[in-house]
C-alpha cells in the first residue's frame, strides 16, 4: 500500500510548520507557568521553614526563662519575640525573597534578647539600634545595610528597617 506524499503540497507543509512551532510556543507556555508555581512554593516553604526556626527559637529561651523565673518569686516582663519589618523595600527593588532573608538575617543578629527582660532592653535600646545599623548582611555578592525607623519594645519587639546598599 502506498501513502499519498502529503508533505511535498504547500498547504500540508504550512500545517506542519504550524503544528511544529505551536507545539514550541506551548512548550514554552508550560516552562513559564511551571516556573511561577514553584518560585510561589518556594516562597511559602521558606517563609514557613522560618516560621518554625522563630517558633523553635521562642520556644527554647522561653522554657530557658520558665526554669529562670521559677527560681525568682518576682516575675518581670521579657521579650518573647522579634518581628522585623523592611519597609520601602520596593525602592531598591528586593524580592520577596530576598526581603524573607535579610528579615531572617536581622532576627538571628538580635536573637540573644528574647527572654531579657524588657526594661533592660528599654535601657539599652540604642545599643540594639547600633548593631543592626552598623552591621552588613550580604546576599548574592551585595551588602545590605539597614536604618531603623521604628523600634517598639513590648513583649513583642518590633522593628521596622529600611535597606539601604552599599557603594
Amino acid at each position: 500500500m502506498h501513502i499519498p506524499p502529503y508533505h511535498k503540497k504547500p498547504s500540508w507543509q504550512l500545517f506542519f510548520a504550524g503544528a511544529f512551532i505551536g507545539g514550541i510556543i506551548a512548550y514554552f507556555i508550560l516552562i513559564y507557568m511551571y516556573g511561577t508555581m514553584y518560585e510561589e512554593l518556594l516562597a511559602e516553604n521558606l517563609e514557613l521553614s522560618s516560621q518554625v526556626n522563630d517558633l523553635k527559637e521562642q520556644n527554647a529561651a522561653l522554657l530557658q526563662d520558665k526554669e529562670d523565673l521559677s527560681e525568682k518569686s518576682e516575675e518581670p516582663l521579657t521579650i518573647n519575640s522579634i518581628s522585623v519589618t523592611i519597609v520601602d523595600g520596593e525602592r531598591l527593588k528586593l524580592d520577596r525573597l530576598i526581603e524573607h532573608q535579610l528579615e531572617e538575617m536581622v532576627k538571628e543578629q538580635i536573637s540573644h534578647i528574647i527572654g531579657q527582660e524588657i526594661s533592660i532592653i528599654d535601657k539599652s535600646d540604642q545599643l540594639l539600634q547600633s548593631t543592626i545599623e552598623n552591621k552588613g548582611f550580604t546576599i548574592d555578592d551585595f551588602t545590605y545595610y539597614f536604618e531603623v525607623k521604628k523600634l517598639t519594645i513590648s513583649m513583642d519587639l518590633k522593628i521596622e528597617i529600611i535597606p539601604q546598599l552599599s557603594n
